[in-house]
């Protein structure tokens, strides 16, 4: 004989209301996207300005304050490339070296840091990921009058070196690439290699380094936007104006725009066309992300 148990239910006044849970889920995405939308607004309408701004002769630019193009575009490039002799190409050029060589390099020595505080054993690994950590906490700029005196001590202070030589090391690249070299390279997949007979070099350059690609690219992409907008450095370790990046070449433009207000029109132009670079950065190595979230998905 089978006896039925009623279910216990809580009185109706403490039973949750059904009703209320689905307008809160329904609340949250709502805000969310406001709160990115406002984000977004936030971080492009003096992108935008500058865009529009740069299409502005010197009298539209100083007569009215309007989301219009103007009409002096192609006299502002024209205007542009051709003050100091070509002194926009020349400052190009040398961001062009700063960026693109400090970027590979640290890149490189990034991923090798990182691999080996991923992957090996050796006293004082756990010491050196922590100072690291350190390094990444530290604002660089405190850094900057710390690093001309040392450039001044070897004699370096004025030239390239002074300026690449302080952007190989990353904090920032290394812990990425620990983390990344941890999760993405396996140790059976190494142990494997050593079985076979193959160097650690090998190991290095025939296995690691594949494996960690879209790491690598996420690191040179952070790297290359960070030199490329570095100005401090730069305007401390530099005073021949043949040797400046964009970002001191156009503040130079700035400060002499004070008794030469037709040099603001150059500035503003000249800071349009520095963005496209990075934009064409971002378009061309994004496949490299999508790649890895593909082989991810495929690998799940």
């Amino acid at each position: 004989m089978s006896t039925a148990v009623a279910e216990r239910r809580p009185p109706a006044s403490i039973r949750p209301d059904s009703s209320i849970a689905p307008r809160r889920r329904t609340r949250r995405p709502v805000i969310a996207s406001v709160v990115l939308v406002l984000g977004a607004i936030y971080c492009l309408v003096p992108v935008l300005w500058v865009l529009i701004a740069s299409t502005k002769s010197n009298t539209e630019l100083f007569t009215t304050f309007t989301f219009f193009p103007g009409t002096g575009l192609f006299d502002n490039i024209e205007d542009l490339f051709a003050y100091g002799g070509g002194q926009f190409t020349l400052w190009a050029f040398n961001s062009f070296i700063y960026a693109g060589v400090g970027a590979a390099l640290s890149t490189l020595i990034s991923t090798m840091a990182g691999f080996a505080l991923a992957k090996y054993e050796f006293p004082g690994r756990q010491v050196w990921f922590y100072a690291i950590l350190a390094g990444v906490l530290l604002p660089g700029i405190t850094l900057a009058i710390p690093q001309y005196l040392l450039m001044s001590q070897v004699g370096l202070a004025g030239t390239y070196w002074s300026v690449l030589l302080p952007v190989l090391i990353s904090p920032f690249g290394i812990f990425l690439a620990r983390v990344y070299a941890a999760s993405a390279v396996p140790t059976d997949t190494m142990e494997a290699a050593r079985i076979d007979g193959a160097s650690e070099f090998r190991i290095f350059t025939a296995i690691v380094l594949p494996m960690m690609v879209p790491g690598m690219v996420t690191i040179f992409l952070l790297q290359f936007v960070g030199i490329w907008n570095n100005f401090l450095l730069p305007f401390i370790m530099l005073s021949d104006e043949g040797m400046y990046p964009l970002t001191v070449g156009l503040y130079t433009l700035l400060s002499k725009g004070s008794g030469t207000p037709s040099l603001y029109s150059l500035a503003i132009i000249g800071a349009a066309i520095s963005i496209i670079p990075l934009i064409v950065m971002m378009l061309v190595l994004q496949r490299y992300w999508r790649l890895d979230l593909v082989s991810g998905g495929l690998k799940g």
